[in-house]
C-alpha cells in the first residue's frame, strides 16, 4: 500500500506542476517541451495518481482494523464511530440489539451474518465522505429509510417471507457517503 500511495503522490505532483506551467504560475517549459504533453499528460497523470491513491487505501484488506464489538452503558445498542480510517466489527453468535454507526472520511464494515437477531432492530447510520458496508443474515428482512446528499444506499438483500421474520430498520443520513447492504 505504501508504494502505491507514494507513486500516486509523485504522479499527482507531476500533474499539478504541469497545470501550474500551463496556467503560467511557474515556468518549467524545458520539462514539458513535447506537444502531446500539453493536455493529455496532466489528465492522465492526475487520473492515474487518484486511482493509485484511492486503490491503495480502499482495496487493501489489512486496512480494516478488526475491533471488539462495542456496547453502550445498558449493554444493548452498540455505538461505532470512525474518523479517517476503517473498522470492522464481526458478530460470532452474539445477540444483536441495534446500532448507531458514524463514519466521517472513513468506513465501517459491520458483519451481522453470525449474529442472533430474534426481534425487529434499528440501525442508525450517519456518513460524511465515508461509507458503511453492512452484511446481514439471510433470515431477516431489511427496510431502508434514507436521506442522502450526493450519496446513496444500496440494498442488495433478499426478501424473506414468513410470519415471524425479524426486520432490520436501517435509517441512513448520507452526505457525500454511502451504505451498501448485502447478505
Amino acid at each position: 500500500m505504501v508504494t502505491r500511495v507514494l507513486l500516486g503522490l509523485i504522479l499527482l505532483v507531476a500533474g499539478l506542476l504541469k497545470l501550474a506551467c500551463m496556467w503560467d504560475w511557474i515556468h518549467m517549459d524545458w520539462l514539458w517541451s513535447q506537444p502531446w504533453t500539453e493536455y493529455l499528460l496532466p489528465v492522465c497523470l492526475i487520473y492515474i495518481s487518484c486511482g493509485l491513491i484511492s486503490g491503495g487505501v480502499t482495496h487493501d484488506r489489512d486496512q480494516w482494523l478488526q475491533r471488539p464489538i462495542p456496547s453502550s452503558e445498558e449493554g444493548k445498542r452498540i455505538c461505532c464511530s470512525v474518523r479517517y480510517g476503517g473498522d470492522e466489527y464481526v458478530y460470532r453468535g452474539e445477540t444483536f440489539h441495534g446500532a448507531s454507526l458514524d463514519a466521517v472520511c472513513g468506513g465501517i464494515r459491520l458483519d451481522l451474518r453470525g449474529a442472533v437477531i430474534s426481534e425487529d432492530e434499528e440501525i442508525d447510520i450517519h456518513t460524511c465522505m465515508g461509507g458503511v458496508e453492512l452484511f446481514v443474515p439471510e433470515s431477516v428482512n431489511v427496510v431502508v429509510k434514507s436521506r442522502c446528499f450526493f450519496g446513496g444506499v444500496g440494498n442488495h438483500t433478499a426478501r424473506v417471507v414468513g410470519q415471524h421474520v425479524p426486520t432490520l430498520h436501517i435509517i441512513a443520513d448520507n452526505f457525500f457517503g454511502g451504505v451498501d447492504i448485502k447478505n
